[in-house]
């Protein structure tokens, strides 16, 4: 007979570079799933790592492996003193998404680092980790996994929005979960914050203060990706290649840049969303801080946008992975081929016993 009761670490790194995300929570699993977010807390990346990270898409596959085995390394200590501060015992698993370095699931390419045996033995706990490789390689995209935690966590709601390094949306259509990549976020928004020696734009207030150029505003909203139909994902090398270079081609000051880029976020977004005002949308991730982006946003839609408490703002991807984990242990789906594009619904993930 299959347990119910969860006790899980759900860890999260996710492209905007803020730190890792750590959540001990406890799950219910017996009839509506529901869960219990006892500590959560972000450990913010040093200058050092957000650097290496930032530059990992580059590396050759000898200095990527050694990045993975320091990565390892390094994760699994955030996650001992995490475990030590909060004095967590009788732990189920430790449920670890890694970082993600390369996704190119049209080339049947995803790779994240963290994600080596070796983060059980460091630790002690069982881990499930590595949650996307199988899935691209029965065709999915790998991306977005979170679905499947709106669907059992956050269905009173008829979109589920994430604002992080890029933007995804997650929805229920016709009993099917459908969910994609809407655009660039953060990864775009923190770089040009970072030329300025800062970490974000807070509330989005600089941004407030530039103009929007009206030719890259175009030339963005005209990228190919905005016309390809879902199943659909982005990683930092579509950044790299497609978004940077079109906004360093015009000579901006950043405020401008910010403000042009957050009009590009809010209208890609919108475009997405068919609503009314009854319509609740459940709004999650780092930028939902950015209040001059969420005004711009509201500016497009009549739906009603709905700012959670800040554990879930900050944790939900922490807490899903967790959730993921818990599906593994189980052998139940938790990637949804309506999401992904697989060859079929999926049980997925690797585990690891100490």
């Amino acid at each position: 007979m299959k347990k119910n009761e969860y006790r899980l670490l759900g860890i999260m790194s996710g492209t905007s570079l803020d730190g890792v995300d750590l959540v001990f929570t406890e799950l219910n699993l017996s009839k509506a799933t529901n869960f219990k977010i006892i500590y959560s807390e972000t450990i913010p990346y040093s200058e050092k790592w957000q650097n290496r990270l930032k530059n990992s898409s580059r590396l050759e596959p000898a200095e990527l492996n050694e990045l993975d085995q320091d990565y390892t390394k390094y994760l699994s200590e955030v996650i001992l003193k995490f475990i030590a501060k909060y004095e967590i015992d009788l732990l189920d698993a430790i449920c670890s998404h890694g970082h993600t370095v390369k996704h190119r699931p049209d080339k049947g390419l995803t790779f994240q680092i963290g994600n080596l045996p070796k983060i059980s033995s460091l630790t002690g706990v069982p881990v499930v980790c590595d949650f996307r490789v199988q899935d691209v390689e029965l065709g999915g995209q790998g991306a977005p996994l979170v679905p499947i935690g709106d669907r059992m966590l956050f269905s009173n709601y008829k979109y589920c929005i994430n604002l992080g390094g890029f933007a995804n949306i997650s929805e229920e259509v016709e009993g099917q979960r459908v969910a994609y990549d809407i655009c660039a976020v953060n990864t775009v928004l923190n770089q040009y914050m970072r030329s300025l020696g800062k970490d974000f734009d807070e509330d989005g207030n600089l941004a407030r203060t530039g103009k929007v150029n009206v030719d890259l505003f175009n030339e963005l909203n005209a990228l190919k990706y905005f016309q390809k139909t879902p199943p659909k994902s982005l990683g930092i090398e579509w950044v790299d290649k497609y978004v940077l270079p079109l906004i360093d081609s015009y000579t901006l000051q950043v405020p401008d840049i910010l403000r042009t880029f957050i009009e590009h976020i809010a209208v890609q977004i919108a475009a997405c969303l068919e609503t009314s005002s009854a319509s609740e949308i459940l709004l999650t991730g780092g930028g939902t801080f950015n209040s001059f982006l969420i005004e711009r946003l509201r500016s497009y839609s009549d739906g009603e946008f709905v700012i959670p408490k800040k554990e879930i703002i900050d944790f939900k991807e922490a807490l899903i992975f967790a959730l993921l984990g818990a599906l593994k242990l189980r052998g139940e789906i938790n990637v949804l081929s309506s999401v992904t594009g697989a060859k079929m619904d999926h049980s997925s993930g690797r585990i690891y016993e100490p």
